[in-house]
């Protein structure tokens, strides 16, 4: 079996149908990424646009991923914002220490939801602009992740958050 990494962005992903594809100037077709393969990285969805370097091989199909090494957020979003009149620059957010959670629930059509910090009482709000910051697309209640968590005006937020399998091997994402 002939196994390359290829780098590329995220064309489109849907969990309801279990694939999407991967578009990169390294390929000479889109690239398969199987929903599996996704959960296998840690993550059950990716944004459209994100950043992706997969590991793919060749069959009689076309190209297909096989293991997903890193996501990165889609290029171009803004930076973490605490509220209307804070924003979170880079460095600061990446000296923030990863917080394990487990998601509360998280409604897409409403844009956010809550996770449950270990050892905490309190809830975390989650924003939907954060997790696309973060290179998902959505989250499932019952899902660990790793947040990096700010004070915000009414409470505890997350700016950013992790695939749990992602921050246990220490690939940071975004």
């Amino acid at each position: 079996m002939n196994l390359r990494v290829i780098n590329g962005r995220v064309k489109w992903f849907d969990p309801a149908k279990g694939f999407g594809f991967i578009v990169s100037d390294e390929a000479t077709s889109d690239i398969l990424l199987h929903a599996n393969v996704l959960r296998n990285f840690g993550q059950s969805t990716v944004a459209d646009g994100a950043g992706i370097q997969v590991r793919v091989q060749t069959t009689q199909r076309g190209v297909q991923a096989v293991e997903v090494l890193s996501v990165q957020a889609p290029q171009g979003l803004p930076l973490a914002m605490i509220d209307e009149q804070t924003e979170l620059d880079a460095a600061t957010v990446a000296a923030l220490p990863l917080e394990p959670s487990r998601v509360k629930w998280f409604d897409k059509g409403k844009g956010f939801g809550f996770a449950n910090v270990f050892g905490h009482a309190e809830d975390v709000f989650i924003h939907i602009e954060v997790l696309r910051m973060s290179g998902f697309a959505d989250l499932q209640a019952g899902e660990a992740v790793c947040l990096k968590i700010v004070e915000g005006r009414r409470g505890r937020m997350a700016v950013q958050v992790l695939s749990w399998e992602a921050a246990v091997r220490g690939g940071a994402s975004a």
